[in-house]
């Protein structure tokens, strides 16, 4: 579990006002400190393109400083709070359609958190509107998307770090409205290839 724990240059737990913020939301429970920190960057950090914001971040010291960020970094700062609470918390990520019509396709991502009453649960904290409602609710799982087009994908891999996709895309530009037209994408494939360490993760 070590590596779902790590303290990096992106999850910078380690930084004072993440770590001040960890201490403020944790509780002596791991599921109400778990939920704690999930709904403060759900509805707290507001979704770049959701809200038209700038700057773009990438970092989770960074997504705190601003109160603003794409899915991928809002769930870098919940990966954050949680590992600061020694909470192990690994990436997720889905390949939807931009307009929920087909092409164009990219990357979606968000959180697993290990509960030790649950095993992995994944969460998502891109941020509520209408026709999104992501919730905690373990062991049942509340995302924001779900799977519509054969492109598309769940995959099931927990990723201890982001994906270099994803960190690019965010570092390469620094508008909402930039990154917008250049969101990161992969190949279905090459997620589905992480599924067969899935149920292994899962397990753990």
């Amino acid at each position: 579990m070590q590596e779902y724990l790590t303290s990096t240059i992106i999850i910078d737990w380690q930084q004072p006002n993440v770590l001040q913020l960890a201490r403020q939301l944790a509780t002596s429970n791991t599921n109400t400190t778990a939920k704690s920190c999930f709904e403060w960057v759900r509805d707290n950090i507001y979704h770049s393109s959701d809200y038209k914001m700038n700057p773009l971040t990438c970092k989770a010291s960074e997504v705190l400083k601003y109160k603003t960020g794409y899915c991928y970094a809002k769930s870098h700062l919940l990966a954050a709070l949680l590992r600061a609470n020694s909470i192990p918390t690994g990436f997720c990520y889905q390949r939807l359609s931009v307009f929920d019509d087909g092409t164009p396709y990219s990357l979606h991502g968000f959180n697993a958190v290990y509960l030790p009453e649950y095993s992995w649960y994944r969460l998502d904290a891109r941020g509520n509107k209408i026709g999104v409602n992501a919730q905690f609710t373990p062991p049942q799982e509340q995302l924001a998307f779900g799977i519509n087009f054969p492109e598309e994908i769940d995959c099931h891999h927990i990723f201890a770090e982001p994906l270099p996709e994803v960190v690019k895309a965010l570092q390469s530009h620094t508008t909402w409205n930039g990154m917008l037209h250049n969101l990161p994408d992969v190949e279905r494939n090459y997620l589905a290839a992480f599924e067969a360490t899935a149920t292994k993760l899962e397990s753990a």
